[in-house]
């Protein structure tokens, strides 16, 4: 939610945001939050899980500077990882990976088109 909500503030309004999530390599969940906003500087991508630190803060954009840590803390205790790719002007897309064991995978019963 947090990856999602970010994406959402960060892009202007005739931009993009995507969220995909697929299996990946030995049954992991890869899960890809991007976006087409201000992006990140590279300078700055090492301060990006910090506690309360915010790196946009001339935008005006609200925030406590807590989400993608705890986000990044979350992952962790699932065993995952989390990841950043970012261009300043371009984007930005997050990736998170959750371990095969735990994925549940159960047929999900479609919906019934004349409801």
């Amino acid at each position: 939610l947090n990856l999602l909500t970010n994406a959402i503030k960060f892009t202007p309004p005739q931009g993009r945001v995507a969220v995909t999530a697929a299996l990946g390599e030995g049954g992991a969940m890869v899960i890809r939050v991007s976006d087409t906003g201000i992006g990140i500087p590279a300078n700055r991508l090492h301060r990006l899980f910090v506690p309360f630190e915010r790196l946009h803060r001339a935008t005006g954009i609200e925030g406590s500077g807590l989400g993608l840590c705890i986000t990044r803390g979350l992952v962790g205790l699932h065993g995952g990882t989390i990841a950043v790719e970012s261009r300043e002007g371009e984007g930005t897309t997050f990736i998170v990976m959750l371990p095969a064991e735990r994925v549940s995978v159960a047929p999900v019963p479609l919906a019934d088109a004349a409801e």
